[in-house]
């Protein structure tokens, strides 16, 4: 199949009632026609996401070997370089790597849904949506203008969706809890990012069928992804409020560095009295003092099958899927100690 036709001159002709020579006109402001015919061309352009861009228009019907991709968790963070958060940049730099040898090139495109557009993102090829939310914005912009696109993270509320590869989260969350019970926890607590992803929604899931399964009460701290280690901070003065609990499952490295040092800061012992872990290796994870332990991603696996799906789709409409890897637990000093 060739790449979807996207949103033509036609279709805002159609939409504003009014020749496609007019709305040439009105877009790149020539012409003779009224005001009020160019304003109402250019709210149709505005509603239907038109965007007259030349090399756009004379790409749309031919493959330019280009891929998209676009970062939805920095999208929501506001900040495309958090510090010590480097899931994002292996990704980049791994998909990138093996677009390469599929003949593929990776642009990095912001929010889609968001003006303005970069001229050149609907004249990609397809596109990769890493951690698209709930009702994802950008998703429904794709479809709208019927360009193929695969998903790092399957789409919340989207069941029907296959197009997607990710590592098994709900194994991971399970992994996470079991490594606890090993160690001797049995209170645990879950500090899930706010983002309304896959992510953070199968890791709240399951943790809630553990706490059903062993009679626990569940406490879950929700704490927004950009607020970093001092939002880790604020959440640890928060549990510490409620009891110190036997162990927390933090989402991100950030938040359980931030937890951490909280804890020790009140003269916690850890991890005698208390084991953390992160479900997102990190900087922060990695060189907190003790090291958190953390799952360690496996984004080839998932870039690969990624591509793959995605050149299937472009050639033939349609692609096997869902893919699922297997993320590695990395136990480390915050949560080694004997079982109780």
């Amino acid at each position: 199949m060739a790449r979807g036709e996207g949103i033509t001159i036609r279709d805002v002709a159609r939409l504003a009632g009014v020749s496609i020579t007019a709305v040439s006109h009105a877009l790149n402001g020539k012409g003779t026609i009224s005001e009020a015919t160019r304003t109402r061309v250019k709210a149709a352009a505005d509603e239907l996401g038109y965007q007259a861009d030349a090399f756009a228009r004379g790409m749309r019907q031919g493959s330019i070997g280009a891929v998209g991709l676009v970062l939805r968790s920095l999208d929501a963070l506001g900040d495309y370089t958090p510090a010590g958060v480097d899931v994002f940049e292996r990704f980049v730099g791994i998909v990138s790597a093996k677009a390469l040898a599929k003949g593929l090139s990776i642009t990095l495109v912001p929010d889609l849904s968001r003006q303005p557009v970069p001229p050149l993102a609907f004249s990609m090829d397809g596109y990769i949506i890493m951690s698209p939310h709930e009702n994802d914005p950008v998703a429904a912009v794709l479809d709208k203008r019927r360009i193929p696109y695969v998903c790092y993270g399957k789409i919340p509320g989207r069941p029907d969706f296959s197009h997607w590869a990710s590592e098994d989260d709900p194994l991971s969350a399970r992994q996470a809890l079991a490594h606890f019970e090993n160690a001797g926890a049995r209170e645990v607590v879950l500090v899930p990012g706010t983002d309304r992803n896959s992510w953070n929604q199968d890791f709240r899931q399951e943790y809630l069928t553990w706490c059903h399964t062993h009679g626990v009460r569940p406490k879950v701290y929700e704490q927004a992804e950009r607020s970093g280690v001092d939002g880790g901070r604020e959440v640890g003065r928060r549990i510490l409020a409620d009891g110190v609990p036997d162990a927390v499952l933090c989402l991100t490295g950030r938040h359980a560095a931030g937890v951490q040092l909280e804890f020790l800061a009140a003269g916690l012992n850890i991890p005698a009295e208390v084991v953390i872990a992160a479900a997102s290796d990190s900087e922060h994870s990695r060189s907190s003092r003790p090291a958190i332990t953390a799952f360690e991603l496996n984004p080839a696996a998932c870039a690969d099958a990624l591509l793959d799906m995605l050149q299937e789709l472009l050639r033939t409409g349609t692609a096997p899927g869902p893919f699922l890897a297997k993320a590695r637990l990395r136990p480390r000093a915050s949560t080694r100690r004997d079982p109780a």
